[in-house]
């Protein structure tokens, strides 16, 4: 048995101990708002945040999450920069196919609770995820409207 503490919420998953914390996620807790994208943690759709730091949870063992405090998208606006940065994506329609957004949510929401008002550079240091779509200018402007409206 594998204890997690997912948004906020005390867990217990009966699973091999190398399972990747992401079909924990969505096949075992139906929490099917993290995407499988490409399951070697290049893509970063599987984003989520890991004691507050973004992870790759298609590669990240589920009995590595033990101990932590794991934040998925469907909990993201429970936390004030995490509401700040889904309203700048909505406000600034950044999502096309939408694949990718939760990672990329998860992403911005770690950049700005680390860097309230990031520069140009350290955006675009931290924003490694792949969108297919190519919204990365409209992301780059979503977190800089969230790092405004705090």
């Amino acid at each position: 048995m594998i204890e997690l503490t997912i948004n906020g919420e005390a867990k217990q998953v009966e699973v091999e101990a190398d399972t990747p914390l992401l079909w924990v996620l969505r096949d075992t807790l139906g929490l099917t708002g993290t995407k499988y994208g490409c399951g070697i943690a290049q893509c970063g759709a599987c984003t989520v945040l890991v004691d507050g730091q973004p992870a790759r949870s298609c590669s990240l063992p589920v009995e590595a999450a033990q101990g932590t405090r794991i934040t998925t998208i469907e909990a993201i606006e429970q936390d004030p920069v995490g509401r700040r940065v889904v309203a700048a994506w909505v406000a600034g329609d950044v999502p096309q196919c939408g694949y990718c957004q939760s990672g990329q949510v998860m992403a911005a929401t770690a950049l700005l609770q680390a860097t309230p008002r990031p520069g140009e550079a350290e955006i675009q240091a931290a924003m490694t995820n792949i969108c297919r779509c190519g919204t990365y200018n409209m992301i780059a402007a979503a977190i800089r409207q969230a790092a405004e409206a705090a």
